[in-house]
Formats: C-alpha cells, structure tokens, sequence
C-alpha cells in the first residue's frame, strides 16, 4: 500500500545522480505519466520518472493574479510551438511542472459513456478511429482513481451515467447559490441538471481542505485540497521508492532493433547530458510533447503506421459564454462550478432526450454533441489571456456581474490536424522545433454553436441581462496524436497502448484516445493509463516468471 509522506524530488545534481538502469522510466508526471507508474511502482518495478520541470509552490501567492497557469514559470518560453494557421494565440506555451497540467486544472473527474467507446459515424466520418476497448475493461480504474484523487459526486442523476461498481470516493458538497440558480433554470426549460465530479477535498481527515475560493480553474490549489498529482499521487511514489528527476528535457528516444536502448536527456540548469536505461519506456509527456518526442527521434519510421503518428489531433470545440446580472450572482466569492447538462451529449433528436424541440433540434447537426458545464467568472489576472483584448476592457469593469457556461463539443478525428516538426530549427536542447496544425470541422463548429445557444438559453432564464460568447483558444484538452486501435496500418498503439513495431514502448496519455468524447479528458486518461501500467507489470512479472523457470531447468 502507498504510503502518503511527501519527499523532495531527486535533483540531477552529481552527488545525487540515480543509476542508470531502471525496470521501467516514464517520462512526464501528468495523468498519463503518474497513473501509470502508480502501478509499477506497486508491483515493485525499480521506476524513474523524468519531468521536464519543477515543483509548483503552494501558499497564498497562488491566489493572487500572478497565480493564474500562463503568467507563472510552469508555462515557460522554452517549451513554446508555433500554430497553424495563425490566431490571435499563434504561439503557446506547454505546461512543465510536477504533475503536469493536473495542477491548474478545474478537477473536473467525468468518466466517458458507455457508448463514447462505439463507433459514431457522425464523429468517426473516414478517419479510421476505433476503440480496441469498452467502457467496462476501464471501469474498475475509474473505480481506482476516482479513490486516489478523492473525486466527490452524486450519482443517479446524470441522465447519461455508466454503470458503476461503486460510489463516489465522496459526496458532493451542498450547492452554492449561483449551482442552485443554475439548476433551478435548466430545470425550468425541462432539463436534467447534475453534479459535476469534482477531484476536489472537502473531508478534513484526507489532507488539504478545499476552502471554496473562487480561483481554482487555472490556479495551483493553495491549500492543496485539490487532487491534482503534484499533492494527491507522487509524493506517496516517492516514498514507496520511485525516482523523480526534475527540470529534464528528454530529447531523444536511442533505439536499435525494435527497443529503446537509452533515454537521453538535457538537465535544464547544468546543460548536462543525462542517458538512462529502461527494460520498458512509458511515453507520457502529452498529446503534443508525445509524438514531438517520437517524430524527433525516428520512431514513426517503425510504425506499421508511420502517418498516423502525430495527426488525428483533437482538443475539444469549446467555447465559454458568460452572462453578465444585474447583481452580482456570486456576492459570496465562493467556488461554484458544480452544475453540468447532457441532456443533448448524445444529440438533439427526439430520442435523445428532453428539450430537443424547444431547444431547436434542427439545428444541431446529427450525432453526438457534448457537455455544458457551469463556470466561474474568471480571475482579473486571467481576463487578459481568455478574452481578446477589446473584450477583455470591456468586461473587466463587470468581471463581478458574470457568471458562466462551457460549451464542450466533441471534435472529429482529422487527419488534417496534427503535430509536425522542422528539423532545420533546433531549440536549446537540441530538439527540433513543434508545430502544431490544427483547425475545427464545419461539424464541430456547428455542434459548438447548438451548444452555446442551449447556454445562452439557459443564462437568461437565470436572469442574465446579456452574454458574451468566445471560443477557447488553448490545447489543454489535446489528444489523440498516437492513437490506439485494432488496424495496427491506422493506429500506432495496440489495446495495451504499446507502440507497434517497439517491443518495450508505450504511450499512455491523451494521445491514445482515437475520439475524444463530449467530456473532460482527465478522468479516462488516468483510468486508462492505470490500465496500461498493471499490463506492463504484468508482462514485467511473466517475463521474471520464464527467466526463473528456465533457470531452473
């Protein structure tokens, strides 16, 4: 059982270099990295993780508008890529900490549906993209992770809910009073409001203690209430003997027949050149950093399916879409995303639910569609970097007058969209420089547009006197660059998220998804990258299992 002391990380400092062999290196510490090795390391695997940045400190400084993900170091220059075709955010940054993007995430915690693993024609169109797996080879990771990261809930209200073995790890805390503004709405329109589960603490004897500040989305936690990795998962790894390098830029992945041979790596602070060696590489480093780190270092030229490495991007058509009262709806100051609908998740149609003519059906394309959500008016440090400016002047004066909806509308898997990389432009570290291309279906743009009509419907009958509509411009929902899939010449990964044509490779972050469903991706890349580990664990043990018999023989 993992313990819960909190360790330093080990620094690539000389006196404290960790040896070169290791049973399993995984590389990146967010959901992909971290859930995956949660499972080595409990199997007793001699496991090194290599993040490319550092701890994020926690305090009051969190809270203030310097806190907010973009203005703090985690998002640093030196991971910058460049998008195409250029937008008002043409160039952004990855996110580099312990625990990766799971520290300034909003803890939403949703499984996918049951039928989010079928095929969808309307979705799917001709990009081959097939889960080689079912809700229910996942479900008893939910189960686990939901546990570790303390996901609060209230189950049997979600009209799209999956079956579940067992309840919430905790209950939902009460609604604040722009949730039951909110709920009161939706149901007035003759919608099925919800509990969005949240990976957020409100049980004093789990640790921190989520006080209900209003800057949680985009924040570090300041009191560590929040079940982000950095706090709830590795610290309980370190102290059940993983190694944890920090601020280390792995650059390429050296390989000969068919193995990776060496890790090699760049200390950040020293310029140092580190190399290590792992019987099994897990490549978790998101569903950018991902296929850079495979495209970088040859290995699409072993895939069975070399141009499927790095395109089929998905990052979700989100839009956010506020209403500004006449009084300020959250006088209290308090945390109140905790309302979600899907009452249109699986489409508008007659038979998917209740409002589908009021909420003008027709309009909708066919299909599946995706979530609405309830927000918080955004922090005045945040206001800048989620509106355009002309906007952001505008709202500012009345950021106390707003409350909100995201509009989360599942995206096709394209292979238009992807990543790519210019050999001729090397970075500091010797890596070539990213590029991502990426733009949105007429399709996902059309269910994006139903999805905001349905919010704006709902914020007015909650008494808004205007809303503001924008689209979210960031990549923190990317998937799906190196998917899985039964049709090894469409999909890199196998069911097991081992990389074809690698015998000891495996990625398990977003990147595998071959769809990206109608709900925040955090949840099901946890569950799944669990599932891997315990499957390389297991093949760990049977390979020790037949070295040992044939010894003895």
């Amino acid at each position: 059982m993992l313990s819960n002391s909190r360790l330093p990380a080990l620094t690539s400092s000389p006196q404290q270099r960790p040896h070169q062999d290791f049973d399993a290196i995984v590389i990146g510490s967010g959901f992909g990295g971290t859930m995956a090795a949660y499972e080595l390391v409990r199997a007793g695997m001699r496991v090194l993780m290599i993040e490319r940045g550092g701890w994020v400190e926690r305090g009051p400084h969190n809270w203030e508008s310097d806190g907010a993900f973009i203005h703090t170091p985690h998002y640093a220059a030196d991971s910058a890529f460049r998008i195409i075709p250029a937008t008002r955010t043409s160039t952004q940054r990855l996110c580099t900490c312990v625990g990766g993007p799971s520290v300034f995430f909003g803890g939403a915690a949703f499984r996918f549906r049951e039928r989010d693993f079928e095929s969808n024609p309307e979705i799917v169109a001709d990009s081959g993209a097939d889960w080689p797996i079912d809700y229910a080879a996942l479900e008893p990771f939910y189960t686990d992770a939901e546990r570790l990261l303390r996901v609060s809930g209230d189950s049997g209200q979600d009209p799209t809910e999956p079956p579940r073995s067992a309840r919430y790890a905790t209950p939902a805390r009460p609604l604040t009073a722009p949730a039951h503004r909110i709920a009161e709405a939706a149901r007035s329109l003759g919608l099925r409001p919800f509990r969005i589960p949240l990976a957020i603490n409100h049980e004093a004897e789990h640790g921190g203690t989520c006080v209900g500040c209003a800057t949680c989305d985009a924040y570090a936690c300041a009191v560590s209430a929040k079940g982000d990795l950095a706090t709830r998962v590795i610290p309980a790894l370190l102290a059940d003997g993983m190694t944890l390098l920090c601020d280390t830029v792995v650059r390429r992945l050296l390989h000969d027949r068919g193995r990776v041979h060496t890790v090699e790596c760049v200390d950040k602070r020293s310029g140092e050149i580190l190399r290590f060696r792992g019987a099994a590489v897990v490549l978790a480093a998101g569903a950018l950093a991902t296929p850079h780190l495979l495209l970088a270092s040859g290995l699409d030229r072993l895939s069975q399916s070399p141009q499927a490495v790095g395109r089929y991007l998905m990052r979700h058509c989100n839009a956010m879409v506020y209403g500004i009262f006449a009084r300020r709806p959250n006088a209290e100051g308090v945390h109140h995303k905790q309302i979600a609908i899907h009452d249109f998740y699986f489409g508008a149609d007659a038979e998917s639910g209740v409002g589908s003519v009021s909420a003008g059906a027709g309009s909708a394309p066919p299909g599946k569609l995706g979530n609405l959500q309830q927000i918080m008016a955004p922090a005045p440090g945040l206001l800048q970097h989620v509106l355009p400016r002309s906007v952001a002047r505008l709202v500012a004066p009345a950021a106390q007058l707003l409350t909100g909806m995201l509009c989360l509308a599942e995206d096709q898997p394209r292979i238009e969209n992807g990543v790519r990389i210019d050999r001729q432009a090397l970075d500091e570290f010797e890596l070539p420089r990213l590029i991502v291309e990426h733009s949105y279906s007429d399709r996902d743009q059309q269910a994006r547009r139903f999805l905001v009509r349905q919010a704006r419907r709902l914020l007015r009958r909650a008494g808004a006197l205007v809303t503001i509509t924008w689209p979210v411009s960031t990549f923190s929902h990317a998937m799906g660059t190196v998917r899985m899939g039964e049709d090894a010449g469409a999909a890199p990964l196998d069911a097991q998220c081992r990389y074809r044509g690698v015998e000891n490779l495996w990625v398990t972050d977003g990147s595998a998804f071959p769809t990206s469903a109608g709900v925040n991706p955090s949840l099901t890349i946890a569950a799944n990258a669990m599932r891997a580990g315990r499957a390389i664990a297991e093949g760990a043990e049977r390979s020790t299992a037949g070295l040992g018999a044939s010894a003895s023989a």
